[in-house]
């Protein structure tokens, strides 16, 4: 699948993936800026693309970031529909008690092309019932 993608900064770098087989896209900040402890920021990544229809871009946080630098997408899974133009930006969260400092070309999310199904939805008086039935949180375990 190609998915166009334009420059909107002359330092910006194209998503790139780690090996042959990842799912994630790496994107990378533009920017150089601090992020204070429980604060979210708007990180650049200096692109825009353009996502095939019946498809959506997903951002999820890198392991890495996440795990040992207490750093996250603050929607923890961003949606870019594949109608938008606009630049791609990361809302990043510290999570940790510390500062964290983001470098320009550094790794800050990933990014997963997705399938979507285009549904639509009908309101009902009776849905089919189930085992499970209208049993909530935790009702499926034994």
């Amino acid at each position: 699948m190609l998915v166009k993608v334009k420059k909107l900064n002359k330092e910006a770098i194209i998503p790139f993936r780690g090996s042959k087989y990842a799912a994630g896209y790496d994107l990378y900040s533009c920017d150089e800026l601090n992020i204070a402890s429980k604060q979210t920021v708007a990180v650049s990544t200096g692109i825009a693309i353009e996502i095939p229809q019946g498809y959506f871009g997903a951002v999820f946080a890198r392991s890495g970031l996440a795990s040992k630098e207490g750093l996250r997408p603050a929607n923890c899974v961003g949606v870019i529909d594949c109608d938008y133009r606009g630049e791609l930006k990361v809302m990043l969260h510290n999570d940790s008690a510390e500062e964290r400092q983001i470098f320009k070309g550094e790794r800050i999310a990933q990014l997963v092309i997705l399938p979507y199904f285009d549904i639509e939805f009908m309101e009902s008086e009776q849905l089919d019932s189930t085992e499970r039935g209208e049993g909530g949180f935790g009702s499926s375990g034994k």
